[in-house]
């Protein structure tokens, strides 16, 4: 069994020789390692993807906006994630785009889980008949099974932000911030200086 320390610099290295620049292949490297922890087909759907590029000049966003899309090819996973990790706030502020056309989006699921981090919030994604929810980078759930599951494209990807709320009853909270208050401490005017 290869370790997560293996993954991590084979994917990197891949990524370098196929063109990308050494900040990006760290980024794949962390990425990949990230799937394959999660027990989703990291390496394989790099492996096809790098494959699928060998020749062709792949393509990201410019800008982050409601709807992305290409006048023609599809984007590539790997500079839409950078592209959308190093505009996180501008994802944050859209909380709802579509990426149209879009190259092996298994790729780009470690990216935005990343991003759920950086912002503080959820995000789901949906894509094909697949849906994923992601948890600040702590935990990911889709209602499909990712293990062994290579797409090789999509013709819509959306990204939703999810807003942080409650998960209990105001009650419940009252209820609770009563009993915590008798803890509290009277404030005294005395104060001992030493």
């Amino acid at each position: 069994m290869r370790t997560s320390s293996e993954i991590e610099t084979i994917s990197k290295r891949a990524s370098r020789a196929a063109g990308f620049t050494w900040g990006v292949s760290e980024e794949v490297g962390k990425c990949i390692k990230s799937l394959e922890l999660y027990q989703i087909s990291g390496l394989e759907n790099l492996n096809d993807y790098l494959k699928q590029i060998k020749n062709v000049e792949p393509k990201g966003p410019k800008k982050i906006e409601h709807k992305n899309s290409l006048k023609e090819g599809n984007f590539c996973p790997i500079y839409t994630g950078v592209a959308l990790m190093d505009a996180s706030n501008r994802v944050m502020e859209l909380k709802t785009l579509s990426i149209q056309s879009i190259d092996f989006p298994i790729l780009l699921i470690p990216f935005l889980n990343r991003i759920s981090y950086k912002i503080g919030k959820m995000i789901q994604v949906k894509f094909d008949e697949i849906e994923i929810l992601l948890n600040l980078n702590n935990y990911i759930s889709s209602n499909s099974d990712l293990r062994k599951k290579i797409l090789k494209s999509t013709e819509r990807l959306t990204i939703n932000v999810i807003e942080n709320e409650d998960t209990f009853d105001a009650n419940v909270w009252d209820s609770l911030y009563k009993l915590s208050s008798e803890t509290f401490v009277e404030e005294s005017e005395s104060y001992h200086h030493y």
